[in-house]
């Protein structure tokens, strides 16, 4: 049978959760994840994961820190002056909240602690530091085609 190999497209359902057992993300009632293996698309660890699998076989996979999202970065916490948020926002420690950098690119943070004059928010990503568990089921193989040299 076939396995999955760097370059191939696959699809796969996959349940994702923490080693404390919640789930933070799942394929369920959805369609299966398709990616092509090796192309970044996914975290390394979930890349390693299915290489060598083949179509209609499940297994749950353990994902470190540094096969995931890496380490929690202390230098994406930033502490935010209270009056640079509307006065009405009822801000609340693990709200989450959406900030541009200066070239225009926005990305999601979370208020991880409220001071007297200022805000520190988390940029780091929801995942990061934390050590993943997948189960997963690889339901397709669209194999690379090979490339054909003519004279």
């Amino acid at each position: 049978m076939q396995q999955v190999k760097k370059g191939d497209k696959v699809k796969v359902h996959y349940h994702g959760k923490l080693t404390t057992g919640e789930t933070f993300d799942s394929s369920e009632g959805r369609e299966p994840l398709e990616f092509e293996v090796g192309s970044g698309m996914v975290i390394k660890g979930f890349d390693d994961g299915v290489t060598g699998m083949e179509v209609g076989e499940k297994k749950t996979i353990n994902i470190p820190v540094e096969e995931a999202y890496g380490p929690k970065n202390d230098e994406m916490l930033i502490d935010m002056p209270k009056d640079r948020f509307p006065e009405d926002m009822q801000l609340e420690v693990g709200m989450p909240l959406v900030m541009s950098d200066p070239s225009g690119q926005q990305f999601q943070v979370v208020v991880t602690e409220i001071k007297e004059d200022a805000v520190t928010l988390d940029g780091n990503h929801p995942l990061a530091g934390k050590d993943l568990i997948f189960d997963l089921e690889l339901v397709g193989i669209e194999a690379k085609p090979s490339l054909i040299i003519t004279p």
